[in-house]
């Protein structure tokens, strides 16, 4: 067995990622929950045989993505891959700013910060309301029960990327598509780099349009930094395939896991549904991104350097996996984790990650989320499931956590 950490051959560690309690979708995982509690810097084995650490305290993750001797540079070796086809990516697909150390890293990421600054996100926030009333228009006058994801979750989020970044919204079938591939566990890596060369051509196609006929939109700066040399072609059409699918794939995937937990919660959704203060709304917000932390499988990280944490040697080369849903369960952090307070102080969670790499697009996430679920149970406040909870798909498959369909009636 090929393993990350010298010297071990242990064939009982748990293998990760571990699987959901019965009956309990918004909860991490019982035996992750049981190393947090009893052994918070652990090694764990993944679907390739390697070994890595599991870190899963929250002071020790908060330490962590601070930390600069700990690499996201998925083309080093020992790096501890989700799957098959994301290693096979990083060999034949161009590098991603996401997986670049500093100073590249820095280098890309300036060049689009600006667009996501809270400012002129919050300006967005009469055009998001008025694109989530006509969703909900169109799903009230259509058939019951709806599918909420396919109905209001998913193309909520797509229509405000490509009006952000300003390529035509008809092609959202197509996009939406090709990234969703690579978020799942089980995909083929062929499948991976089919879906990643056809969103490649597409990025390029649409930046060579906007070199020739810019506009206001983020796609014609990135296009005008390809075309002024400080982009190479290759870092502007990956940066457009990053922006175009992580800009609707998360916040999809949030709206509709965060709708279930809310119709399970009732209280908590009256007080998101009656309230006028945004400042209740924000609140809540970071709350349920707290509560469900939806990528589950964990940032991932490579040593380049010994570093200690919690107590534990990790040693240059080793592979480090960090979950963020234990540290936003700590009971230290926020007393009683397991139960949803959207009246609860959460603004210290991790669910965009810390330091440098954290998600460029939380302010964008963050306004979505407050429009979508109150506008949702304001304007059908007698929305339930169409269903049993059992019966719900949830993607225990998938890289990010939701559901592939939410059956809504009213």
């Amino acid at each position: 067995m090929t393993n990350a950490l010298a010297g071990t051959s242990d064939e009982t560690l748990p293998d990760f990622p571990m699987p959901r309690a019965a009956g309990c979708p918004f909860a991490p995982p019982p035996e992750m929950l049981k190393l947090h509690a009893e052994k918070p810097v652990s090694k764990v084995r993944l679907w390739d045989g390697s070994v890595h650490w599991l870190v899963t305290r929250y002071d020790d993750q908060k330490a962590l993505y601070g930390d600069q001797r700990l690499s996201v540079d998925t083309s080093r070796q020992g790096f501890p891959y989700a799957n098959e086809a994301f290693r096979n990516s990083v060999i034949k697909a161009p590098p991603s700013f996401l997986n670049m150390d500093d100073p590249d890293h820095a280098r890309i990421r300036r060049m689009v910060t600006a667009p996501f600054a809270i400012k002129r996100i919050e300006a967005l926030r009469p055009a998001i309301q008025a694109m989530t009333d006509s969703l909900i228009d169109a799903m009230l006058d259509g058939p019951k029960p709806a599918n909420l994801v396919e109905a209001f979750s998913l193309p909520l989020p797509s229509l405000v990327i490509c009006a952000l970044l300003g390529v035509p919204y008809e092609d959202h079938d197509f996009f939406q598509e090709n990234s969703s591939v690579g978020l799942r566990r089980d995909v083929k890596p062929e499948e991976v780099r089919a879906a990643t060369m056809a969103q490649l051509a597409y990025l390029e196609r649409q930046l060579d349009a906007k070199v020739v006929t810019p506009a206001d939109d983020m796609l014609s700066d990135i296009a005008a930094r390809m075309d002024a040399g400080d982009l190479t072609r290759s870092e502007a059409s990956m940066l457009g395939v990053l922006l175009l699918g992580a800009g609707h794939e998360t916040s999809a995937n949030m709206i509709a896991l965060g709708v279930l937990a809310l119709l399970e919660h009732p209280d908590q959704l009256a007080i998101i549904r009656d309230t006028d203060d945004p400042k209740v709304l924000a609140n809540a917000s970071e709350e349920m991104l707290r509560y469900l932390t939806i990528v589950h499988m964990g940032q991932r990280r490579l040593a380049l350097e010994d570093v200690e944490v919690g107590g534990q040697l990790i040693r240059a080369g080793e592979g480090v996996i960090i979950p963020g849903a234990t540290g936003n369960w700590e009971a230290d952090q926020f007393p009683d984790p397991d139960r949803l307070d959207v009246t609860r102080d959460a603004r210290r969670h991790m669910a965009f990650g810390f330091g440098i790499h954290q998600c460029l697009g939380q302010p964008l996430a963050r306004l979505e989320l407050q429009i979508a679920y109150q506008t949702l149970f304001r304007r059908i406040p007698t929305l339930r499931l169409a269903t049993e909870m059992e019966k719900l798909p949830f993607k225990n498959d998938g890289l990010v956590y939701g559901v592939y369909e939410l059956p809504v009636t009213w």
